[in-house]
């Protein structure tokens, strides 16, 4: 697990900024439908950004995030991966999240962020489209950059590069070295994160520069698994430049 159902996102609120969020649920092609969250900016950010969250699937930590996304004038979506097996209703802090866990396809994954994506298409035409995720979220993040759905950037977050995970992946690694990342890739990790070894994030980096994949891997030493939480007073830092560059990372690649 990322996050503590009580955690939020290491952001400060912008104060007066405008924005419009809602719940909403969407399909997926293969007829699926998940529940969603959308925040929308008044401003023009420019950007639209997909949020792809951890274990726990959508919970408030992800809707707080969409909604900082949003006050910079960015419209964000942040979709559960659970409407196959839990349907789309508002659940509690002791929803059982792991069994869903278990029954998560890469295909059912896929064919979620494509929806997602195709609504942002829908709000905004035109524009560029990142997906940002933590943990489970920050591997998916990166494979949707696999995945042909024109993305102009995936941000991941203590991903891990190199399992089967969700069950049908090819692990990312292995992707790289077929040529099937079309777009760059940005990555935040925790030196001390004992779940994924310092030798997995280099065996990502390598795969990544072999494979002529734009690319910026960035390991904070001494920090753990789900530093990015504003409980983590010690890692404020970190948090801090970690969100300095995914909104650099963004505003790089947005015309």
């Amino acid at each position: 697990m990322c996050f503590d159902a009580d955690s939020s996102p290491p952001i400060a609120p912008i104060g007066g900024a405008s924005i419009d969020q809602r719940h909403l649920s969407l399909q997926a092609a293969d007829g699926n439908e998940f529940a969603a969250f959308e925040a929308r900016g008044a401003g023009d950010g420019g950007a639209s950004v997909l949020v792809l969250p951890d274990v726990r699937g959508l919970y408030r930590f992800y809707e707080e995030l969409a909604a900082r996304f949003a006050e910079r004038g960015f419209d964000a979506l942040a979709i559960d991966y659970f409407g196959r097996t839990a349907g789309i209703a508002a659940r509690g802090d002791d929803f059982d999240y792991m069994p869903h866990v278990g029954e998560t396809t890469f295909a059912g994954v896929k064919a979620d962020a494509a929806a997602g994506v195709a609504h942002l298409r829908s709000l905004q035409p035109g524009r560029p489209i990142f997906t940002v995720g933590f943990c489970f979220g920050g591997s998916n993040s990166w494979h949707q950059a696999c995945n042909g759905l024109g993305l102009a950037g995936a941000i991941g977050f203590y991903g891990h590069p190199n399992r089967v995970f969700p069950q049908g992946a090819t692990p990312l690694v292995e992707r790289a070295a077929t040529g099937e990342f079309d777009a760059p890739i940005l990555g935040l990790m925790g030196g001390a994160d004992p779940g994924i070894p310092a030798e997995e994030v280099e065996r990502f980096r390598e795969a990544l520069t072999a494979a002529g994949v734009e690319h910026e891997l960035v390991v904070y030493p001494g920090a753990p698994h789900s530093f990015f939480d504003r409980k983590f007073d010690e890692y404020g830092d970190e948090s801090a430049d970690a969100w300095r560059r995914v909104l650099a990372f963004i505003e790089a690649r947005t015309a």
